[in-house]
């Protein structure tokens, strides 16, 4: 593995990559556990594939905003690195595939050269920070998320309260009461709302915590109608700061903040949040609005010359669905329908070089997986449909029933059980051949995951499949688990779909063909498809796709997977997205001593807050060493204070302390001065110091022993 040379002028992003070529280095000598390595390159953004010896590397665009210049530069990366293509996904990133690892440290150096960052895509942190599309340019919003959205971006990258966290963290923006960045389905979740005081408006937000999909979804709860703007930021400090201590750290599927919520309720985890107040950085924190007043608009004076349409009532249909009014006068927004969120560099690049002329250097990836561009004058709409018709992406139905979400899959994906690209690519073509009306159908929507963990959002779509299996004469067949109900409802509230029946997967099409065949044939007049859902019910539809479960008439085709060639296996590898438990007691100690050396770091840059932090990680990550070292099980870390407590200060075991759980949590009864910060980083260098000598003496004893 050859070194390079960053030329970067941040010195945070520098050292980072450096230090992650080191890493691999030391992985690659054996130094480093592949527990810990797993977990390090994680929150970098790297990610195992289903394929050996190839990365998924995962770009992370805050509200899945782009410059022209950044599409640019990551369209030249993917094709230095990877296989020119770009995967758009729902989380507004993007994800380049079959990417070697020792290359990874060069590859984000060059997307930092325009200001992009692979930091906490992946693992357990706070991901990519969502928000609606339409922000700064919805009609019906009350004011741009987007400030906010980028403000908690940097305020949460590389802060230590969330860099190993017991499982990911999601948080998300809608522009206005329509939630279209679907706030119930996250961690954090928030919509602007407005309010008089003594005759001045005052901003602040709708604020919902604890929901998520995956294999058990959990709407959020509402806990603020209205929390002033600079209190955001703090709140959702406090709340990871509950959820880092608190949160389950053993078994990943009970992990997520939702499940400690459930297990709590959600008063006593509100509590829990009122109590970290005092130790926080901040009690209030303005964020700068003046940086996004202005964007950056095309120039004037440009002529595209004639334009020829072709087929004029496509573009028509076209003008229809994939066209919205921005809430600036004389200007449109231009959605792309992108298939599968797949769009190569050399597509991008063509498109860059002729829409730059005619569009902000503003992009959005969209949450399903499309693109959006703004601030299109309407003599330049006729121009941009015939650029985006040469390359094949003028197909009408943005955001309708036929433009549906999948995440990849089979295709690269571990935890994947089968196919959901194919099968997307085919219910898409079934809409558009045989229920053409929905293509204008904006209501009902259809999702796809590879596995039930829902990366493609299947448990809130009007119909959603996941991937699964059968078995029949004595083979397995692929099939696909069937949800309906789900449903955006506005105001962050949502309905999570119901699993009704499982089928093979080739009859995915008839699915769709049953249950539209259905709806037109029985619906009330003017009754929508999600009303005559919520009429019907589950059971009803359980019927009417029953006959397509009879495995006796299954073909040899049934038994191959969608654009495979060969039987079907349900051949699943160990998924990352979780993370790692790292359960190496040196590897535990190291990085007690490695938390102590960035609150040193920290505390010289008088950054209180964080060195406290820091210091408060050493004394968890010595603690669990010695716990782990004696067969103790740590579930969390307020399971490790309190079990260091009962069986090392209690009894008499680990001599000086009186109480851990006193000392530990010093972090939450003082404000974070220098003072604190720096008596509390020299207690924890004493304990990380005497749990050290502790092990090394109990390894000697156990040796003589043997």
């Amino acid at each position: 593995m050859q070194s390079f040379r960053t030329e970067l002028e941040n010195p945070l992003v520098e050292r980072d990559i450096i230090e992650l070529e080191r890493k691999i280095k030391e992985f690659r000598d054996g130094k480093i556990p592949d527990e810990k390595f797993r977990s390090l390159r994680l929150a970098r953004g790297v990610y195992g594939q289903r394929q050996p010896g190839v990365q998924m590397v995962r770009i992370k665009l805050p509200y899945g905003k782009m410059t022209t210049a950044q599409w640019k530069r990551i369209a030249g990366v993917s094709d230095k690195y990877s296989t020119g293509n770009l995967h758009l996904t729902t989380r507004q990133d993007i994800q380049i595939h079959f990417v070697s690892l020792d290359r990874t440290p060069e590859l984000w150096s060059e997307l930092e050269q325009d200001n992009i960052t692979i930091r906490e895509a992946c693992g357990n942190t706070v991901r990519n920070i969502t928000a609606s599309d339409q922000a700064g340019i919805d009609p019906d919003e009350l004011f741009d998320v987007t400030p906010y959205a980028h403000a908690a971006f940097e305020y949460f990258l590389r802060n230590p309260i969330c860099q190993d966290m017991g499982r990911k963290f999601k948080i998300a923006f809608s522009s206005s009461e329509k939630d279209t960045a679907l706030i119930y389905m996250h961690d954090v979740g928030v919509i602007p709302r407005v309010r008089e005081i003594n005759g001045k408006q005052q901003r602040g937000f709708k604020v919902v915590i604890g929901g998520g999909l995956g294999a058990q979804p959990i709407l959020a709860h509402t806990t603020y109608e209205f929390l002033e703007e600079d209190l955001l930021i703090p709140y959702i400090e406090s709340i990871l700061r509950v959820f880092d201590r608190h949160g389950e750290r053993t078994s990943r599927h009970k992990a997520r903040m939702k499940f400690l919520i459930q297990k709590i309720g959600i008063d006593a985890f509100n509590e829990l949040v009122e109590a970290e107040q005092k130790a926080l950085a901040v009690h209030r924190y303005k964020v700068d609005l003046s940086k996004f007043d202005h964007p950056v608009l095309p120039a004037e004076g440009f002529e595209p010359g004639a334009v020829t349409i072709e087929n004029p009532f496509k573009f028509e249909l076209w003008k229809k669905t994939n066209l919205a009014t921005q809430k600036q006068p004389g200007y449109y927004t231009v959605y792309i329908r992108v298939p599968l969120g797949n769009i190569h560099s050399e597509t991008s690049r063509r498109l860059i070089e002729k829409l730059k002329p005619v569009i902000a250097d503003d992009i959005r990836v969209t949450v399903n997986q499309g693109l959006q561009l703004r601030f299109v004058k309407p003599e330049h709409i006729e121009y941009v449909y015939s650029v985006l018709d040469a390359e094949k992406l003028a197909e009408p139905g943005f955001g309708s029933t036929a433009d549906i979400t999948a995440c990849p899959g089979t295709d690269t994906c571990n935890l994947a059980i089968s196919s959901s690209t194919g099968i997307s690519a085919a219910l898409s073509e079934v809409i558009e051949d045989e229920f053409p009306e929905f293509l204008e159908n904006k209501e009902v929507t259809i999702k796809i995951s590879g596995c039930m963990n829902s990366c493609g959002q299947h448990g809130m779509a009007s119909i959603g499949f996941h991937g699964s299996s059968l078995k029949a004469k004595g083979q397995v067949v692929p099939a696909l688990q069937v949800l309906i109900g789900g449903a955006t409802l506005g105001s962050g509230n949502g309905r999570i779909a119901d699993k009704v029946i499982k089928v093979p997967s080739k009859r995915g099409p008839d699915v769709i063909r049953s249950l539209f065949t259905d709806y037109k044939a029985n619906a009330e007049q003017s009754e929508s498809f999600n009303d005559f859902v919520y009429r019907k019910g589950e059971r009803y539809f359980y019927e009417v796709l029953k006959p397509l479960t009879d495995l006796t008439t299954l073909q040899s085709e049934d038994f191959i997977d969608w654009g495979q060639e060969i039987k079907f296996n349900t051949a699943i590898g160990v998924g990352e997205c979780a993370g790692v438990v790292i359960d190496l007691i040196a590897t535990l100690l190291l990085e007690a001593e490695e938390k102590l050396e960035y609150a040193k770091e920290a505390f010289a840059n008088k950054a209180w807050a964080d060195s406290i932090y820091h210091s408060y990680a050493a004394f968890i990550h010595a603690a669990k060493a010695l716990l782990l070292q004696q067969n103790i099980q740590c579930n969390t870390q307020t399971g490790i204070i309190r079990d260091f407590d009962k069986h090392f200060v209690q009894t008499g075991q680990f001599n000086g302390y009186v109480s851990f759980d006193e000392l530990v949590l010093q972090i939450n009864k003082n404000e974070p001065s220098e003072a604190f910060a720096a008596s509390y980083q020299q207690q924890a260098n004493d304990f990380v110091k005497q749990a050290e000598q502790f092990r090394e003496l109990q390894t000697a004893e156990e040796k003589v022993i043997s």
